[in-house]
């Protein structure tokens, strides 16, 4: 039994789908998943539904900040490991109220370590051996880079630079703490930006295909030159699987995708994709609805991973290029409008107004 955190949003939800099919294609035994997810705006259980519907997965809404939903959950089911995606993760969003990202990434993590340090403390001999806790983090703990510094590596300073980052990085010191403290068993991996299916569309990716698609503007902060390494979610995954066999306890590892693309090529790479598998009636290019906006506060410039350390100890790769990757995510938000309009709520259209409608052309 494997309790996940946060089961049900973006990389979690794309987490539960690739355990149950890598288990069956390395032909292991079947091990049931149990997803705890608070069920926000980004968390959506239709992402999971056909799992939670054969019973594969069971999921507990409820929030990590509830210490005693967390522990009624670890009694009940006994997991041999935590996988602790839950995180308030959109940039925009915590610049406008970062109360949210402090409660849910720090105090949520706090509370989550809390009970899991009990519940591990009370297990005995393999059980307690072969306990795990996985964090997922960010990048963007580490700050931002130029053009000429290296990239990232499991040594860089930390130096967050927004309310998201700093609450990721807040977390990641108290999972390290616990590790140096308490022994508590603990690993955790940064990753760079993701991208692929079930990506809640207010997200650089979602937003420009599906708006692309709406016929509205395509709106690029600043120059669009800002770089991000791109990472398929699967292939992020699939890191997290490996780590958690073979990671050695209290370590990080950097998961980044060698994909250095800066913003306006992401867009223009989408808008040729649509070009191809979606064209307008007008027989005009995507790339014409374009708009270039107002840059958001401290947006930092680039960010790069070095994934030397889990290629060389866990033996991990990407197997998707960026090219390969974008072509999926899109072919997928065409094929998957069912699950578009059950995210694009009211509260997803009033969240896009209040962080665009202010931004100048």
């Amino acid at each position: 039994m494997i309790l996940i955190t946060g089961g049900a949003g973006f990389i979690g939800g794309n987490f539960v789908h690739h355990w149950f099919e890598r288990r069956a294609r390395l032909g292991l035994p079947a091990e049931q998943l149990v997803v705890f997810d608070k069920l926000t705006y980004a968390g959506n259980p239709l992402t999971i539904k056909p799992l939670l519907d054969s019973g594969a997965a069971t999921l507990i809404q409820a929030d990590i900040c509830d210490r005693e939903a967390v522990r009624q959950a670890l009694e009940r089911f006994k997991p041999r490991a935590i996988l602790h995606f839950a995180a308030e993760s959109h940039v925009d969003r915590s610049i406008h109220g970062p109360g949210e990202f402090i409660q849910t990434n720090m105090v949520g993590t706090f509370s989550l370590l809390e009970e899991a340090r009990a519940y591990w403390n009370a297990l005995e001999g393999d059980a307690k051996a072969a306990f795990r806790f996985l964090h997922v983090s960010t990048d963007e703990v580490y700050g931002s880079l130029s053009d000429t510094d290296p990239a990232f590596s499991e040594t860089t300073a930390y130096a967050p630079n927004s309310p998201y980052s700093a609450s990721k990085a807040g977390s990641d010191h108290l999972v390290r703490a616990y590790h140096h403290t308490y022994g508590f068993p603990t690993l955790t991996t940064n990753c760079s930006n993701n991208y692929g299916p079930y990506h809640f569309p207010e997200k650089l990716i979602p937003l420009m295909i599906l708006n692309a698609l709406d016929g509205k503007p395509l709106p690029v902060y600043g120059d669009g030159l800002n770089i991000r390494d791109w990472l398929y979610v699967r292939d992020h995954c699939e890191a997290i699987c490996q780590v958690l066999d073979k990671g050695t306890l209290g370590e990080v590892y950097n998961v980044g995708g060698i994909n250095e693309i800066r913003n306006i090529d992401v867009v223009t790479t989408i808008c040729r994709k649509l070009d191809a598998l979606r064209p307008r009636a007008d027989g005009q290019p995507y790339e014409s609805q374009i708009t270039y906006v107002t840059d958001r506060p401290g947006h930092d410039r680039r960010y790069a991973i070095d994934p030397t350390k889990i290629q060389r100890d866990i033996g991990w790769s990407p197997a998707e290029s960026f090219e390969s990757g974008i072509d999926k995510t899109v072919r997928w938000y065409l094929d998957n409008t069912e699950w578009i309009s059950t995210v694009r709520s009211g509260a997803y259209r009033d969240w896009i107004a209040t962080n665009y409608a202010d931004r100048q052309a």
